[in-house]
């Protein structure tokens, strides 16, 4: 029996990719935060990414995480 946190990692280590939508304007934010989006490839609200599931793309989700969703695309 595994918890749904277990499930979420090993979801998590086994996605190729992660679907990232920007939900929050970027406006009145610091302009480390929009440099970040603007590496993700996010520049106007609804816009969706699929971005490689790696430890940098993580890290930059992270830095924004309250302005955007994220999916796992297997």
């Amino acid at each position: 029996m595994t918890s749904k946190t277990h499930k979420k990692k090993d979801e998590a280590v086994s996605a190729k990719k992660l679907k990232v939508t920007l939900l929050r304007s970027p406006i009145g934010t610091t302009e480390r935060k929009r440099q970040t989006l603007r590496g993700l490839g996010l520049t106007k609200i609804n816009k969706t990414m699929e971005l490689k599931n790696s430890p940098q793309v993580r890290g930059m989700i992270n830095r924004v995480i309250q302005m955007v969703r994220t999916e796992f695309v297997s």
